[in-house]
């Protein structure tokens, strides 16, 4: 016999309207990446990281939608997911103003940071969430953004100071 559904708790809500503006945020820095580096690593980092958040933002805005929710706008800096790794309006305009190494460096702990804290906002979700698509994303994200963390953590250890 298969597992009865869970019905929808108010956490499961919280973390769609809380990951939905932290991965634009995500996006917006790696829409960055193609005009300010030619490290062949940050540009498959951008890559990876869009492919993987676009459509997470798109079953969460149509999982929200089917609550009869309206998904957050854009990304706020002090909205649900700040204090999730979220960069603020300073550091979003010294990446935006980055170019070279020093964009890479920046964006490297800017993502790592941001990164950590979708992986504690995946963690709570999986010890409070009920519904079963917004589990099976938390645990999406909290494996794949954790390898991604180790991997832009490597990353940055090998670029020159």
């Amino acid at each position: 016999m298969g597992q009865t559904p869970q019905p929808t708790v108010a956490s499961d809500v919280r973390f769609a309207e809380a990951m939905i503006p932290h991965h634009r945020q995500a996006l917006e820095m790696t829409s960055l990446v193609d005009d300010r580096t030619t490290t062949p690593a940050i540009r498959l980092f951008a890559r990876q990281i869009a492919a993987a958040q676009n459509p997470e933002i798109k079953t969460m805005t149509g999982w929200l939608a089917e609550l009869g929710r309206t998904p957050p706008a854009e990304h706020e800096h002090g909205g649900p997911a700040a204090g999730y790794g979220m960069a603020t309006e300073a550091e979003m305009n010294a990446l935006r103003a980055a170019k070279g190494g020093a964009f890479d460096r920046l964006f490297l702990r800017l993502m790592t940071r941001h990164h950590e804290g979708a992986v504690k906002m995946a963690g709570e979700q999986l010890a409070a969430g009920r519904d079963q698509r917004m589990r099976l994303l938390a645990k999406d994200v909290y494996s794949g953004q954790s390898i991604e963390i180790a991997r832009m953590r490597k990353v940055l250890d090998s670029l020159p100071a």
